[in-house]
């Protein structure tokens, strides 16, 4: 599993986009059933992750929009994701997943995981981890960023320590449940990324939470591009 810097999560899901951009002009968007894929070209996408990401803090969504590739291919990858996403919304309790372009996204609040000011994930949560591994191992062409966030309550220093260790936490068993090491990457961005208030109780426990960002790896845009993936 590795750990990155800030910087480094976010490129390195828009780059997962470099590889296919040349393809672009000889795909439409309109092929295939799985519309949502399609709906944003590699360059566009770019752009546009980016803008979302400054505006609602969701630096990761909009890295999820950034990668999208676009076209015939990402019609397919879309639909791969969608049955993927709805078997995650059926079996993993607790989460809120998220269609985002071409890629997943998947939000644990850090209450339901964790107790206060640890990283070590409670027994009750431990099954649900166990049953996002066992999707994860159903679609294997995929890789995984987790990221931790939190609140403003308390140190920084000891805030951005802790949403490393809580990614790490996720990822850790993810990879103990079978999930490949060199898919699961983890970074903490401490309190520095929040979704919501930090002058409210509410907004304070949506920022604390723990993202799940799955996205196409190279071989299954391969796959897209080249036919061989099926609706």
């Amino acid at each position: 599993m590795k750990k990155l810097t800030r910087p480094v999560a976010v490129g390195l899901l828009l780059s997962t986009a470099s590889l296919s951009w040349g393809c672009q002009s000889e795909m439409t968007a309109t092929e295939g059933r799985g519309t949502r894929g399609a709906a944003i070209g590699a360059t566009s996408g770019a752009l546009l992750g980016g803008i979302i990401g400054s505006r609602t803090g969701s630096w990761a969504k909009g890295a999820l929009l950034g990668a999208a590739i676009g076209g015939a291919a990402g019609s397919v990858i879309g639909n791969y994701m969608d049955r993927q996403a709805a078997e995650i919304r059926r079996d993993v309790q607790g989460a809120q997943v998220e269609r985002v372009g071409e890629g997943i996204r998947v939000v644990f609040d850090s209450g339901i995981l964790f107790s206060t000011g640890s990283s070590t994930i409670n027994s009750a949560s431990r099954y649900n981890i166990e049953k996002l591994a066992r999707i994860m191992n159903n679609y294997k062409d995929t890789n995984v960023v987790i990221e931790g966030h939190t609140d403003t309550v308390g140190n920084e220093a000891t805030n951005q320590t802790l949403s490393e260790r809580r990614a790490e936490s996720v990822g850790s068993l993810l990879r103990a449940y079978g999930v490949s090491g060199s898919r699961i990457s983890s970074v903490g961005y401490g309190e520095t990324r929040p979704v919501a208030t930090n002058e409210t109780e509410a907004g304070r426990r949506l920022n604390r939470r723990v993202e799940v960002l799955i996205y196409a790896n190279n071989e299954l845009k391969r796959q897209a591009q080249s036919g061989e993936l099926k609706m």
